[in-house]
């Protein structure tokens, strides 16, 4: 009897032995920002996220935020190991993946794909531009372009944007400096009251990706008169940032590949929200006035690369795949960026 006992033991010592990648990971919290909160998009790929995370020896406890300027504190107040935030928020985190935001830098979803893809290569020069002091960023997922929301619909062209006031976000240096640069009033705003100002007529025009179309209820600011200038200003991100010392080594390179894999899947979540735009709304722009935005962009680009607000690095990547999309670009020509 004392030999099958025994035998017993051993076996359950055996099986304690091969028990499963869930059950000896890591427990680690990460905040994610999503404007919906736990029902919104961003938050569900993140939740498949969990799951591929234990594979890579992480047990993830998901904390939905909406205000993403709590999730960012609680980040650097070591409430989270990891979190989910907007390139832009991010940028204090990583000034390199932070400046892909930048205005005009990205005028194409290929485009982003391709930055994306370089990002997840595991290409040494690229990786070591993903740390910067105790973070390291696990991986971007595009947010959509975004474009100017205008309570006038005969705002088409540059120059009458100025002397109309617009909603910028107060912690985005490059919004405000753009907004001036055209004579436009900026009014410091957050992500959380950005859209209630042009819904409300507090502003005339507000800087937003498609899909606050729908979510923020955009389409009552345009009424009656309004619409959407169809020029890409930028392209938003959600961006993986994690504290280094609080992950297994490899996990931001297997993150990286894991959210580049999410690519088409955010893709579609982008392509249903454009989907709902009502095809009245948009207002096209003359060719001539989308090369002096081009030139515009580009200038803001430089001078806030100079004044150290966008990584000089990241904006060489991103005018090498201008180029390679559309060779035929000025800036091709004579690369300054």
């Amino acid at each position: 009897m004392r030999y099958f006992k025994a035998l017993a033991t051993a076996a359950t010592a055996a099986l304690a032995l091969s028990i499963s990648p869930a059950q000896a990971a890591e427990k680690r919290t990460m905040c994610v920002f999503d404007i919906i909160g736990a029902n919104g998009d961003i938050y569900n790929i993140m939740k498949d996220y969990k799951t591929a995370a234990l594979g890579w020896g992480v047990d993830l406890e998901l904390k939905p935020y909406t205000d993403e300027k709590i999730a960012s504190e609680d980040l650097k107040a070591g409430q989270c190991d990891a979190a989910v935030l907007t390139g832009i928020r991010g940028r204090q985190f990583n000034n390199y993946t932070g400046s892909m935001d930048s205005i005009g830098a990205i005028p194409s979803y290929d485009a982003m794909k391709t930055v994306i893809t370089v990002l997840a290569s595991g290409n040494a020069a690229i990786n070591q531009h993903l740390v910067s002091g105790p973070y390291e960023v696990g991986g971007v997922a595009p947010m959509g372009a975004a474009y100017l929301f205008v309570k006038d619909r005969t705002i088409d062209t540059v120059g009458e944007l100025s002397g109309k006031s617009i909603a910028v976000l107060e912690y985005d240096t490059a919004q405000a400096s753009m907004a001036s640069r055209v004579g436009m009033s900026p009014v410091m705003s957050d992500i959380t009251n950005f859209s209630g100002r042009f819904n409300n007529g507090s502003v005339d025009i507000c800087f937003a990706p498609i899909a606050a179309y729908s979510a923020l209820e955009l389409y009552k600011g345009m009424q009656p008169s309004g619409g959407i200038v169809d020029y890409v200003l930028g392209q938003l991100t959600a961006q993986v940032i994690v504290r280094k010392d609080k992950f297994p080594d490899g996990f931001a390179q297997q993150s990286r590949k894991y959210m580049l894999g999410q690519f088409d899947r955010a893709m579609r979540v982008i392509e249903n929200a454009n989907s709902e735009v009502d095809k009245k709304w948009w207002i096209r722009i003359p060719e001539a006035d989308k090369l002096k935005y081009d030139q515009m962009m580009r200038e803001a680009r430089i001078a806030l690369t100079n004044d150290g607000v966008y990584s000089k690095d990241m904006m060489t990547l991103l005018r090498k795949v201008r180029c390679k999309e559309e060779p035929s670009r000025a800036e091709c020509v004579n690369p300054v960026e």
